[in-house]
């Protein structure tokens, strides 16, 4: 349904279209420059070549159309993070399910992590569903700092094995 792949440079003008819209309401709210998205591409670019390996991010292609991004970020040495964003025209196919699911048998296998984290904004329910599809649950709230003031998000976890 979804496949997932490493982001490339000229990735840039979709990633534009990805982060904008009702995709970006609850993330910073402000439309991707051509030059930003280019700065994230050289930035995941960057952050694949370090070793030891803290941060992966993928595209998230539906056929041969970037829709998406989802990232994995390890926060310790056995605890990861994980987000993601879709263009706001593939939301309700499964497409997030689909990568989630991917990026969790990657962090459990190719990272050696043992513990996922994830949050979403109480406005976005979707988001919610689409994490306990993929095994985790919600243990609970976590503040976040935002432009706006603190905003408390939903905070969900899963284990290895679980």
């Amino acid at each position: 349904m979804v496949t997932l792949r490493a982001l490339a440079l000229d990735d840039a003008p979709a990633l534009t279209r990805v982060y904008s819209g009702a995709s970006i309401r609850h993330t910073t709210g402000k439309p991707l420059t051509l030059e930003q998205a280019h700065e994230k591409v050289r930035a995941a670019l960057a952050r694949a070549a370090e070793t030891p390996r803290a941060q992966w991010s993928w595209g998230i292609l539906h056929e041969d159309d970037l829709i998406g991004l989802i990232s994995l970020r390890r926060r310790t040495p056995t605890m990861g993070t994980i987000s993601y964003i879709l263009r706001d025209d593939s939301w309700g196919h499964g497409y997030a399910t689909h990568a989630a699911h991917q990026v969790v048998t990657a962090a459990f296998t190719t990272a050696g992590l043992n513990r996922l984290e994830a949050m979403h904004h109480l406005d976005n329910p979707a988001s919610g569903r689409v994490l306990a599809k993929a095994g985790f649950t919600r243990i609970g709230t976590a503040d976040r700092d935002t432009e706006t003031g603190t905003v408390p998000y939903e905070l969900y976890a899963l284990e290895s094995g679980a």
